[in-house]
C-alpha cells in the first residue's frame, strides 16, 4: 500500500480528517430532517453502527429551523457525533435566514453547480462561505458530474472544439469536474475561507472514471479529499462498485473520508453503507472497527444450514456486544474468530484466529472442536453448540482483554 497522500488536516466537530489522520466513515440519513424525531433516531442509530460524520438534507425551511432541535437533542443524550448539512439550490437563503441552523451544524455540504449560474452563482457561493467563515464551520466542496457547473463546462466544451484535434467529452468533462473542485476551494479562501477548513470531492458513479478523476484532484491540490461514487446502486452492485473504486484510491494513498452511497431497498437499513465502509478499511489493514467472523462458503459436506446460521449468531452477538466491550476491554476490535464448516480448512483456519470453532460436515462424526489460541481446547456437541461457543467468546474476551483494561 503506497503511502497515504499529505493532505490538510480539517478538525469537524471532534474528528479530524485529513493531515494524516484514519480515514473516517460517513453516512447519510434519508429522512426528511424536517422530522425531528425520526431524522434524530435515524442519526442515533448510524451513530452507534460507528458514522463518525452524518450528513442530513437541509432543502426546506422547515428542514433548517429542525436542525438545531436535532443537534440539541443528540447532544442530551450524550451523542457527539458531527451533523453536516447538505445545501442545494437554496443553501444561501437558508444559511443566511436560519443562522441557529449554520451555527449548530457541524460542517456545510455544498455543491459549486446548484448554487446559481453567471453572477448569481458566484453571489450565492460567497453567501454560503461567508457563513462558514462567520461561524467557523468547514465546508466540503462536493462536485457531481450530474450536476456540474454548466457555464464552466460550455466554456471548456467551446475551446475544446476549437483544438485542431478536438478531445472526447468524457475527457473534458473529467477535466471539468477537477477544475470546478480546484477554482470553487481558490473561491472559497477568496472570500475567508481558511484552507485548513477547505475538503473536496469529485464523484461520478463510473468506477475507474472515479478512480481518474481523483488521481487527477489529488495531484492538484493538497486539500482533505472525500471519497465515494456519486449513485453506487443496489445491494450487492453498490457494495462492489464502491469497493472497487475506493480499494484502488485508498491503496494509493487517496482519501481522507468515505462513505457508500448505497440505494437501500425499501424500508431497508441505512446502517449498511456505514458497516460496508467499515469491513474495507478493515478488509485493507487500515483500521479496526469490530472483531470479523471468518467462516467458510459452504460445499457439497455442509448441506445443513447449521454452521451459517451460527456464524450469523456469533456476527450478531459481537455486534451487540461491541459497545460494552469496546468501553471495557481496549483493543477486541482486533479479535479473529473463525466458525467453520467441515474438516477441510475448518482445524486450519480456526487454528489461524483467536478462537475458533470446526463444526462437523454431513458426514463427519458429529462434534466440534473449540481452538483458542492455536490450541484445541475443548470440544462441543448437542443441541446448544451455538450458545456453549458465544460463552466461550465472552470468556475469551473477559480473559485477554480484560487483563489489558487493567494494565
Amino acid at each position: 500500500m503506497a503511502e497515504r497522500r499529505t493532505s490538510i488536516a480539517v478538525q469537524i466537530g471532534s474528528i479530524t480528517v485529513g493531515g494524516g489522520a484514519p480515514v473516517a466513515v460517513q453516512s447519510m440519513t434519508n429522512t426528511d430532517t424536517a422530522n425531528v424525531a425520526t431524522t434524530t433516531k435515524q442519526v442515533r442509530e448510524l451513530y452507534e453502527a460507528g458514522s463518525e460524520i452524518v450528513r442530513v438534507t437541509v432543502n426546506t425551511e422547515a428542514a433548517a429551523a429542525a436542525v438545531p432541535e436535532i443537534v440539541a437533542k443528540l447532544k442530551a443524550d450524550g451523542i457527539d457525533v458531527p451533523i453536516v448539512g447538505d445545501f442545494h439550490y437554496n443553501g444561501h437563503i437558508l444559511l443566511k435566514k436560519y443562522p441557529k441552523c449554520a451555527e449548530a451544524l457541524a460542517k456545510y455540504r455544498i455543491n459549486p453547480g446548484n448554487v446559481g449560474r453567471g453572477q448569481s452563482h458566484d453571489t450565492n457561493f460567497k453567501t454560503m462561505v461567508e457563513a462558514a467563515a462567520r461561524y467557523e464551520k468547514p465546508v466540503r466542496i462536493g462536485v457531481n458530474w450530474g450536476s456540474l457547473d454548466q457555464d464552466m463546462l460550455a466554456t471548456m466544451l467551446d475551446e475544446n472544439q476549437k483544438r485542431p484535434n478536438p478531445e472526447p467529452l468524457e475527457e473534458i468533462q473529467k477535466r471539468a469536474i477537477v477544475r470546478s473542485a480546484v477554482q470553487s476551494a481558490e473561491m472559497a479562501e477568496s472570500y475567508g475561507l481558511s484552507r485548513n477548513r477547505i475538503i473536496l470531492s469529485a464523484k461520478v458513479s463510473d468506477v475507474m472514471q472515479l478512480v481518474d478523476v481523483y488521481q487527477r484532484l489529488a495531484k492538484s491540490c493538497d486539500h482533505a479529499l472525500h471519497l465515494g461514487l456519486t449513485e453506487a446502486g443496489m445491494g450487492a452492485k453498490g457494495i462492489v462498485a464502491s469497493s472497487a473504486a475506493l480499494a484502488i484510491l485508498l491503496h494509493q494513498g487517496i482519501g481522507d473520508t468515505i462513505r457508500y452511497s448505497l440505494t437501500p431497498s425499501p424500508d431497508g437499513d441505512r446502517r449498511e453503507e456505514v458497516r460496508a465502509c467499515q469491513y474495507l478499511l478493515q478488509s485493507m489493514g487500515m483500521r479496526n472497527f469490530l472483531p470479523l467472523v471468518t467462516a467458510c462458503p459452504g460445499c457439497g459436506r455442509t448441506t445443513s444450514s447449521f454452521f451459517q446460521q451460527l456464524a450469523e449468531d456469533v456476527q450478531t452477538h459481537i455486534r451487540a456486544r461491541m459497545p460494552q466491550w469496546k468501553a471495557q476491554y481496549p483493543g477486541v476490535e482486533e479479535l479473529k474468530i473463525a466458525v467453520m464448516g467441515c474438516i477441510v480448512n475448518g482445524p486450519g483456519e480456526s487454528k489461524h484466529a483467536d478462537i475458533g470453532i470446526s463444526l462437523p460436515g454431513d458426514l463427519e462424526e458429529p462434534k466440534s472442536m473449540v481452538y483458542i489460541d492455536g490450541e484445541l481446547t475443548t470440544t462441543l456437541s448437542g443441541p446448544t453448540i451455538g450458545v456453549q461457543f458465544k460463552t466461550i467468546l465472552d470468556d475469551y474476551v473477559t480473559r485477554r482483554y480484560g487483563s489489558v483494561a487493567k494494565t
